[in-house]
This record gives structure tokens, C-alpha cells and sequence, in this order.
């Protein structure tokens, strides 16, 4: 599967890839500590003394990082991967805060899989993607 995809079904194709992706580093390898751990607002609830409020960041950056890593595998796309840290962070601080819920949260992030797959379809990648 190749990224850029040329046809509608390689687009759809890397669509579900990325949905993969997201479904696995957002599951099963974030676990129950960085779900935990990545929102400041349970951890000061919690008041545990040896999860402090302020590994928040920490957490919250792993558990990005493993989602630019899965963009990146799937697309190639370092640039994609970079995008994907930054909106991924953005998007799960907005529900940590309260912003969004769950669902709202889960929403934004495959329309950003669908942004990725236009990007590339549409031929908008190339100074990126090489």
C-alpha cells in the first residue's frame, strides 16, 4: 500500500489502515495508565503521590507520539506523523479539559485520517511525502 494512494480504493484502503492504527494506539497500547495519567484533572483528583498532577504532560506526550508513529508507518510520511502528534495532543487535551467527550474526541480524530488521505489523493503530498 502506497502513500500517495492513486485510486479511490487505495485512499479507502489507507483510510482504514490509519483507523487501525488509531484503534490500537488508542486501546490497547495506551492502557489504563496514560488514559489515566495524560488528563491533569484526575491525576490532582486522584491526589496520588506518586502519580503527581504534573506527569501529566509527559504522559500525554507519549501517548501522542505513539499515534505520529502509527500515521508514519502507515503513510510513510514523517511530515504526516509530525501533524498527527501536534492535532492528536490538541484534540485529547480538548476532552481532557472538558471540551469534547469520548465520542466528539473520537470524531475529530478520524476526520483527521480523512484529512491525511485527501491530502495525499489529491496530490497535495508531494513536497512532503518523497
Amino acid at each position: 500500500m502506497a502513500f500517495p494512494p492513486d485510486t479511490w480504493l487505495a485512499a479507502v484502503q489507507i483510510f482504514l489502515a490509519l483507523a487501525v492504527g488509531h484503534a490500537i494506539a488508542d486501546f490497547p497500547l495506551q492502557g489504563e495508565f496514560l488514559a489515566t495519567c495524560k488528563n491533569r484533572h484526575v491525576l490532582k483528583k486522584m491526589g496520588d503521590p506518586l502519580r503527581p498532577p504534573s506527569i501529566w504532560l509527559t504522559c500525554m506526550l507519549v501517548h501522542c507520539v505513539t499515534h505520529a508513529g502509527a500515521v508514519w508507518l502507515v503513510t510513510g510520511s514523517f511530515f504526516l506523523g509530525i501533524v498527527e502528534l501536534g492535532l492528536h495532543f490538541l484534540i485529547d487535551v480538548a476532552k481532557c479539559e472538558g471540551y469534547t467527550n469520548f465520542n466528539v474526541d473520537q470524531f475529530l480524530h478520524m476526520i483527521c485520517k480523512a484529512a491525511y488521505v485527501i491530502v495525499g489523493y489529491a496530490g497535495w503530498m508531494s513536497c512532503c511525502c518523497s
